[in-house]
């Protein structure tokens, strides 16, 4: 791992341009490409690919296609969970999704920062924070989790909401940002 991959992989500042995150990017594209161009009657074949980019697929995992990803090996999915078309998962950050998820279409879960600094910015360096899903969670179409966020289990995310900060477990959240508007019965 090269000096800026490691940089990345710690949740540091890096730069993207490095020849090692280029060519991890581009293994990333080529298995995606295979992937979301796969025969809709072939699902084992898309497991076998899913399992060759992510980094954990649990068992009854579904994922329907077109996903991108940035790397793929940042990402962690438990069993039994669902993602529809079209999610977009930055993966610059370590991206965990519990066992049991229900993800909408169009989901975007973000671990990619930049600085605020223009300069650093100009000079293209970039981090990130994880993102953690907990088991059951319901992240409705359209949902945008930012960076560092984590979201409790059985939690319920309304469509269309960002998330900007943690949310508890047992609750519904909605809005822009997302705010807790009731608590679920637990189990």
């Amino acid at each position: 791992m090269t000096g800026q991959k490691a940089r990345m992989r710690a949740g540091e500042p890096y730069r993207a341009d490095d020849p090692e995150l280029q060519a991890d990017a581009l293994r990333a594209a080529e298995l995606l490409h295979t992937c979301n161009h796969s025969a809709p009657g072939d699902p084992a074949a898309r497991r076998a690919l899913l399992e060759e980019l992510l980094d954990e697929v649990g068992d009854d995992v579904e994922i329907r296609p077109p996903l991108q990803v940035d790397y793929g090996y940042g990402i962690r999915i438990g069993a039994g969970t669902f993602v529809n078309f079209g999610a977009v998962l930055l993966d610059v950050g370590r991206i965990t999704i519990g066992a049991d998820c229900q993800i909408g279409p169009n989901v975007q879960l973000l671990t990619a920062t930049h600085p605020l600094e223009p300069a650093a910015r100009r000079a293209k360096w970039e981090s990130a924070e994880p993102i953690t899903l907990g088991d059951n969670v319901w992240l409705g179409g359209g949902v945008i989790v930012c960076a560092g966020v984590t979201i409790g289990e059985n939690t319920v995310v309304g469509t269309g909401a960002v998330v900007t900060t943690d949310l508890p477990p047992n609750v519904v959240a909605v809005g822009t940002p997302a705010r807790v508007v009731k608590n679920l019965p637990t189990d």
